[in-house]
């Protein structure tokens, strides 16, 4: 049995039965013949379908954005757009694309050309924290791409697979080619092993990415990773003050910090060091932690008492290294002690020899440090087993591209931050993962080439 404990209460919210032996079974037969009539559905009959998908998730994204804030907590405040905008519009973008992207290559010569071959069983492997936004990035393009498609979805937000496959239903998508399965991670492994599955993309941990690896490891399978981040922030003193400010806040504290791209260090250039710090804690307590069915609540639970207690033990880690706290947690009446209700803080005085500094915190702190120069920030952002996203706060584009340049990160911004372009690859380096989704490239990941020529007799 799996059991959805909902951080609003503690209370059991959802009961689902994991799948058994059968249901597997199955679940990838019918996936493995799904896809071969599939592949010849024309891409822009697939397109259709998929745009219908989106007009049923987006008509009901009240409902879904209900469901989703009792699954995870993220106040009802912003979880329907989640669907409204991010999944809307990666989905259309993909779709949007799709005829193009995946055409013939041409070779010269009209007799040799370069196919895009779907590449069959696609299982996808999607979290919590934004169960629709990283979904969407394999779900959709792989279907654009002729694959049939299970999901895996998080034990946290089982309902987000279980509308899908109402969603396509409605959509008119053939019987087979999108499924989903309620499994353990023991169950996952074995599915990834079997040899009807042709690409496995897979959104969590660095540890959950190693034992997808291992799972993959006796087979000649793809794998896409989209792992974790400790993604840096580097404000110039040409930054402009006030947007950047409310733009890093709101990086750092969305989801309650909960997100794979959200800014979890920050890095700002000595000579405005006290002013951003003095106005980035003024605006974070502004914020209001508490119920998230409250409209008027900004920053709600993180997803289990669990991920709270780990981003307090960083805290404590870093006080007793020397670390200044700048907020007091009294001061939002919500926080407490063995409950997932955490208030946001900011640390200053911090170093990287604390956990805060370099391990994922996934939860409201941040840590915030004074730089010389663009060669110091550099070195610091640089500084870090992880590489998903860097943004950087400054008035000079050149500056802003020959400085990142020289950073080891999937995304480089510019005066922004926590943002998806679906029209950019979506990629990580290092602990971050490999591989891409989105844009054209992403469509390509779920395809492999497969090359005609053609000679005609003398």
């Amino acid at each position: 049995m799996q059991r959805t404990i909902s951080p609003l209460d503690g209370s059991v919210y959802l009961e689902r039965e994991l799948a058994g032996a059968r249901a597997i079974e199955m679940a990838l037969d019918a996936a493995a013949k799904a896809r071969k009539a599939w592949k010849n559905v024309a891409v822009a009959d697939r397109v259709a379908i998929v745009r219908r998908m989106v007009e049923w998730c987006v008509a009901r994204a009240d409902t879904l954005g209900e469901e989703l804030t009792r699954q995870m907590g993220r106040p009802i405040a912003y979880t329907p757009n989640e669907i409204r905008r991010g999944f809307q519009e990666r989905a259309l973008y993909m779709a949007s694309i799709a005829e193009s992207a995946l055409q013939d290559i041409q070779v010269e010569r009209e007799t040799r050309f370069i196919r895009r071959e779907p590449l069959g069983v696609v299982l996808v492997v999607a979290p919590w924290n934004y169960p629709w936004l990283t979904s969407v990035n394999a779900v959709v393009p792989a279907i654009l791409a002729g694959n049939s498609v299970i999901l895996k979805m998080a034990a946290q937000t089982p309902l987000v697979a279980e509308r899908y496959a109402e969603a396509f239903a409605a959509a008119g998508l053939p019987e087979g080619v999108f499924q989903f399965l309620h499994l353990s991670h023991e169950q996952a492994a074995k599915v990834i092993a079997d040899p009807r599955i042709g690409f496995v993309a897979f959104t969590g941990s660095v540890p959950g990415g190693h034992a997808v690896q291992q799972a993959a490891a006796a087979r000649f399978v793809a794998t896409g990773l989209e792992l974790g981040g400790k993604d840096p922030a580097y404000v110039r003193a040409d930054a402009p003050f006030d947007h950047t400010v409310e733009n890093v806040v709101d990086g750092t504290y969305f989801n309650s910090g909960q997100s794979c791209c959200g800014v979890e260090r920050i890095y700002v250039a000595r000579p405005i060091f006290k002013r951003f710090v003095d106005a980035f804690v003024d605006l974070t307590k502004k914020y209001k932690l508490g119920n998230p069915l409250d409209k008027e609540t900004t920053l709600g639970p993180m997803v289990r008492t669990e991920a709270a207690n780990l981003v307090r033990s960083q805290v404590r880690d870093a006080l007793g290294k020397g670390a200044r706290a700048l907020i007091e947690p009294k001061s939002f009446s919500a926080d407490k002690e063995g409950t997932p209700y955490l208030a946001p803080q900011v640390l200053v005085e911090v170093n990287h020899g604390m956990q805060v500094m370099t391990e994922e915190s996934f939860g409201p702190v941040v840590g915030i440090m004074p730089v010389d120069s663009d060669d110091e920030a550099i070195r610091l952002m640089n500084d870090s087993r992880y590489g998903l996203t860097a943004s950087i706060w400054t008035s000079d584009a050149d500056a802003a591209v020959r400085i990142g340049n020289e950073i080891e990160t999937g995304t480089c911004f510019m005066n922004r931050c926590d943002y998806l372009d679906p029209a950019l690859a979506w990629t990580g380096v290092k602990d971050s993962g490999r591989g891409c989704t989105l844009s054209r490239l992403g469509l390509e990941a779920f395809t492999r080439p497969k090359s005609f020529h053609l000679r005609t007799a003398p």
